[in-house]
């Protein structure tokens, strides 16, 4: 079976995509799989790394002004030229869109072509956030199905939404040995860990709190800290590692390419509420602070929050409230034992099922019928 995955720009939308990719290959060693993207994005790094072969697709986002808007509806008329060529010689048994501007042009040209004879190909839109983005809402009425994680996002896709949950890369559930993942993280195995993360780009409002969190504050007893902090902050983070040597102990890493390692030693996590990283979460029932990114389009990250907060899994901070004060007090609230474990639980309850073999199902229902 041949797999065309189109999606790219964060994390959040080659991660889950990574994670079905494997899975395919897992099930079916012959599966073949291609990503589509931008080659001056994050997939251009990523989705090598992930062992998949990367077709560069021109796409950008629409503009306010008229010479942007022009510009941009030039780009993506190449990208349908360039998807519809890529398509013809590949001709995929299935198209899965997970977001970012690039699903655009290729769902365009996949459809256009699928209406003339020209490709057989499923069509599918992975949307895992609560409250779907506008971009996914207009390649929407293109595809066969629209797979989620979420009951609350049926409103804006119809009959064709289907309730998968949030695939999650196999490495991030296996055992993994906490000394090892210490010694490469430079941690202490024996001491609880909070991860700080800020999303593939990293977050300077989140760094910028853990660094007055810890210049006023002494983490409790056998607890340190590691911090991910985007490579735009790296030097300040790493620099401020040294002066604080002995009060906090803490690590400070550019990005992380495989979190297996990081999640390893995970105890508490602080980090914006992208649905993939939630996923992860509830995944691996990790109480959380979640710091939704106030940017965010249709301001999705922030519904993403609140399901994780109603459940009881995480406390939400918003971006401009954020301080060292206010980070310490949800943070150190989320280390009492008592609530420690009831949120982990709750964390666990938002992944009740197994999402890649329920999209595994769907694929096997639409590809072979």
């Amino acid at each position: 079976m041949k797999t065309v995955f189109a999606g790219g720009g964060t994390g959040g939308h080659l991660y889950p995509a990574i994670a079905i990719a494997n899975a395919l290959r897992a099930a079916d060693p012959s599966a073949h799989v291609t990503f589509y993207g931008t080659a001056d994005r994050l997939e251009a790094r990523i989705v090598p790394a992930a062992g998949y072969p990367l077709v560069d697709i021109p796409s950008a986002p629409l503009a306010r002004n008229p010479l942007g808007v022009a510009a941009a509806i030039w780009k993506n008329l190449s990208g349908i030229h360039s998807a519809w060529r890529a398509l013809a010689a590949e001709r995929p048994d299935l198209i899965v869109a997970s977001g970012g501007y690039v699903c655009f042009p290729v769902v365009v040209a996949a459809r256009a072509m699928r209406s003339i004879g020209l490709l057989q190909s499923a069509l599918v839109l992975l949307e895992i956030n609560a409250h779907p983005g506008l971009a996914n809402k207009l390649v929407a009425p293109f595809v066969d199905e629209v797979w989620g994680a979420y009951e609350a996002a049926r409103a804006s896709f119809g009959k064709r939404y289907i309730v998968t949950g949030i695939p999650v890369r196999a490495a991030l559930n296996d055992a993994r040995n906490r000394e090892e993942a210490a010694r490469r993280l430079r941690l202490d195995p024996q001491k609880r860990t909070l991860l700080v993360m800020g999303g593939s780009q990293g977050a300077r409002s989140i760094n910028e709190a853990v660094l007055a969190l810890l210049k006023t504050h002494a983490l409790p007893h056998r607890w340190q800290l590691l911090i991910v902090t985007g490579e735009r902050d790296y030097a300040v983070m790493a620099a401020e590692q040294r002066e604080l040597a002995g009060k906090n102990d803490f690590a400070a890493v550019a990005y992380l390419d495989d979190l297996s390692d990081a999640y390893a030693m995970a105890d508490v996590v602080v980090s914006r509420a992208g649905a993939s990283t939630l996923g992860e979460l509830a995944a691996l029932g990790l109480p959380a602070v979640l710091v939704p990114y106030p940017h965010a389009a249709q301001d999705h990250q922030r519904v993403n929050a609140q399901v994780f907060a109603d459940a009881g899994a995480a406390d939400v901070l918003d971006d401009a409230d954020l301080t060292g004060e206010t980070l310490w007090n949800a943070v150190h609230a989320a280390m009492a034992p008592e609530r420690y474990d009831a949120m982990r639980s709750a964390a666990r309850s938002l992944a009740p099922i197994d999402a890649t073999s329920a999209i595994l199902q769907r694929v096997a229902v639409l590809v072979r019928g």
